[in-house]
């Protein structure tokens, strides 16, 4: 029997442990004769490796685990790896937030000034870890990247690496899959969408069961309920505290103006910018909710453990780690399973450039993801896509060029900000709190004169 050898970079991430637990419940379909911890912070991934190895021990005690900061040692040889990165940790998440927020303009992690300035820290660490693997494993390698913010990370790699075997992968769709069974009383498994956009910017045009478009039916619960159930308990772990319930709410909002497709959630940030700073406490962003919630409940459960030999119920499989094990199974079996995924375009959607990283159906061959012809999209979308696009397109001309002048550029064209000069006002802030992890963005004019 073939067995693979697995590595997850990022090991230090608060999901690694339910990762673990998907990698656990399929083994039969990815068996495994070796699972590798990377991180470049090894005290924080020796916690976490301790839950993970409990979690494993349930299962089996024939997969050999190593724990590392050696990306030798971590991808010599491997066949897969799962990255996870977040460069800076959950105290620049917080910064990412929290910055935008005091001068009034949305603050979240992927979406608006957040989002550009945590692509900003990720597109070079992404890159060393491309070149890591390519170096020192499989040559038939793929990395199925998760690293936020995926759209920016699609971009850069398209830009910087363009034959790297990365998939990008985000498990937004999926969760919002997830709510639609939920609704609709099918599994998740059963339906069959179809879906155009960015990462974290797109649109459901169809969600078929069983060949029957079912989004009709969707349109009339979400103008009550939004894109959630009655009862909220059905809804995956992840998604359930008080700010994803209000996102999913949200969903409604843009539909009341909008009522064609389902939206991704994170749309809200794009259409009601005013709105959600509005409604944000910008004393208690969801960094804050995260690090007094999952990240706390980890490092608790990890030394109650220590202390008791008894593992907590902490590590459910919810959709982001299904997610990632799906498509890693259908990249070892050649299985050409239907997922989301992000791709070049090159002809997919005619109406946009083919040189866009787009989030379509892909079927997912050993080979790499093959997109499904989408078509021309309407003009409404196809401008807001183009809108970002650019914004996206332009920030990692910035980074590969420490240009302060496109990075601003990048920043005013985001349909979070109300001007350029706010948005000015928010990237001068965010340089300084990002002295540590951004390269340095170089003038060419000073008030408007050739420097």
């Amino acid at each position: 029997m073939k067995t693979y050898k697995l590595a997850i970079a990022g090991g230090g991430s608060t999901y690694t442990p339910g990762i673990v637990r998907s990698l656990m419940d399929r083994l039969e379909d990815l068996p495994l004769s070796e699972l590798r911890f990377y991180d470049i912070d090894g005290e924080r991934q020796s916690k976490v490796v301790i839950a993970a190895k409990a979690v494993i021990a349930e299962y089996t005690d024939r997969i050999n685990i190593v724990e590392t900061t050696n990306p030798q040692v971590a991808f010599d040889d491997v066949d897969f790896v799962f990255a996870q990165m977040r460069v800076g940790k959950y105290a620049m998440r917080e910064l990412d937030e929290k910055i935008p927020l005091s001068h009034n303009v949305v603050g979240q992690e992927t979406c608006g000034p957040g989002g550009l300035a945590y692509g900003l820290r990720t597109i070079f660490p992404m890159v060393e870890l491309i070149d890591f693997v390519e170096k020192y494993a499989k040559p038939s390698c793929w990395i199925v990247n998760y690293s936020n913010p995926a759209s920016i990370v699609a971009e850069g790699v398209r830009k910087l690496r363009p034959h790297a075997r990365v998939i990008n992968i985000c498990d937004m769709p999926v969760a919002t899959m997830r709510n639609m069974s939920a609704i609709l009383g099918v599994e998740r498994e059963e339906l069959e969408v179809d879906y155009f956009g960015l990462n974290h910017f797109g649109w459901f045009t169809k969600v078929k069961v069983d060949g029957v478009d079912r989004l009709p039916e969707l349109r009339e619960h979400i103008y009550q309920y939004g894109l959630l159930t009655e009862d909220v308990s059905k809804i995956d772990y992840r998604h359930a505290d008080s700010s994803w319930i209000k996102t999913f709410k949200n969903i409604k909002l843009i539909m009341d103006y909008f009522p064609d497709y389902i939206p991704n959630p994170y749309l809200q940030y794009y259409f009601f910018p005013d709105y959600i700073v509005e409604t944000s406490n910008k004393e208690y962003t969801r960094a804050n909710e995260v690090m007094d919630g999952r990240e706390k409940s980890l490092f608790e459960t990890v030394k109650n453990y220590e202390e008791t030999g008894v593992l907590a119920d902490e590590f459910h499989v919810g959709v982001h780690g299904i997610f990632i094990v799906d498509v890693t199974v259908s990249l070892a079996k050649n299985l050409a399973k239907r997922y989301l995924v992000m791709v070049e375009n090159n002809g997919t959607i005619p109406n946009l450039p083919a040189n866009a990283m787009v989030e379509v159906p892909c079927l997912i061959t050993s080979k790499g993801p093959v997109p499904e012809y989408v078509g021309e999209i309407p003009y409404f979308h196809q401008a807001m896509i183009e809108q970002q696009l650019a914004s996206e397109k332009i920030l990692v001309e910035a980074i590969t060029e420490g240009s302060y002048e496109k990075a601003l550029q990048a920043f005013t064209l985001n349909k979070t900000f109300p001007s350029a000069r706010v948005a000015k006002a928010v990237l001068d802030d965010l340089i300084e709190a990002n002295k540590e992890y951004w390269p340095t963005l170089n003038k060419k004019y000073k008030e408007g004169v050739l420097i």
